[in-house]
């Protein structure tokens, strides 16, 4: 059967992204899907990240294909949940966008390039997703679509209060399993994830916010004033 709903998260790193995705496996009506474009966008860019290699060599590096075959294909549920990079996005027709739902999910730049750099040393914007999240925004505005627009602490602050409204949005019932999840690794979880979900792993929900004091170091200080910008135009949307 189709799903009724594709739902499309577009996230940047390190933005609770993983935990979310969490989230929505609790749900019985759901499947969840992770990074399906990964591969597609390591090997378009050629980006050397943490597992570069079993990434390409787990997931299908076409990403046409994946649209097709993954994102617009067959599932066995009303709901399926795609964990999207939103810079993995990238030399893709973007025209399969119209049959999903889509999601942003951003986080204030400076905790996210604090906890980025733990993994990639040297971030470009890129890296970071924002410009990637920028443009989405933008041209899914040009399709008529008023896309939700998550902040990761927000949700942090009130996770029950802010996946009601998500649900509401994007048109499914909220569950309240969606607030816990045993601890540990999911079959779900990419093959990336002993290098970037350590944390999620340890979690059984939604982790209380405190804020970082880790300081964004000055040789990034100009990227971060870059990310601040894209940012702000992303905020102005949240939810």
């Amino acid at each position: 059967m189709n799903p009724r709903v594709r739902l499309n998260i577009w996230s940047g790193p390190r933005n609770v992204s993983t935990a979310l995705m969490y989230a929505f496996a609790q749900r019985p009506d759901a499947r969840v899907v992770d990074e399906p474009l990964y591969a597609h966008y390591l090997r378009v860019t050629g980006a050397d990240h943490p597992g570069r290699e079993l990434v390409l060599g787990a997931q299908e590096n076409d990403g046409e294909r994946v649209v097709a075959d993954v994102i617009l294909g067959p599932c066995d549920r009303p709901l399926v949940m795609f964990k999207q990079m939103a810079h993995h996005l990238v030399a893709l027709d973007r025209g399969f966008l119209v049959r999903t739902t889509n999601v942003l999910l951003t986080r204030e730049p400076e905790e996210m390039l604090t906890s980025l750099v733990e993994n990639i040393p040297v971030p470009t914007l890129r890296d970071t997703g924002y410009a990637a999240q920028t443009e989405i925004l933008e041209h899914l505005k040009s399709l008529g679509q008023g896309p939700v627009v998550l902040v990761a602490h927000r949700i942090l602050q009130d996770p029950e209060g802010v996946l009601r409204r998500l649900c509401e949005r994007v048109g499914v019932a909220f569950d309240p399993a969606m607030l816990s999840w045993k601890p540990g690794a999911r079959p779900e979880d990419g093959v990336w994830a002993p290098f970037w979900y350590a944390n999620v792993h340890r979690s059984s929900g939604f982790q209380k916010y405190v804020r970082k004091d880790a300081r964004v170091p000055d040789s990034l200080r100009p990227l971060l004033a870059t990310c601040r910008e894209h940012y702000a135009r992303l905020v102005e949307h949240a939810d």
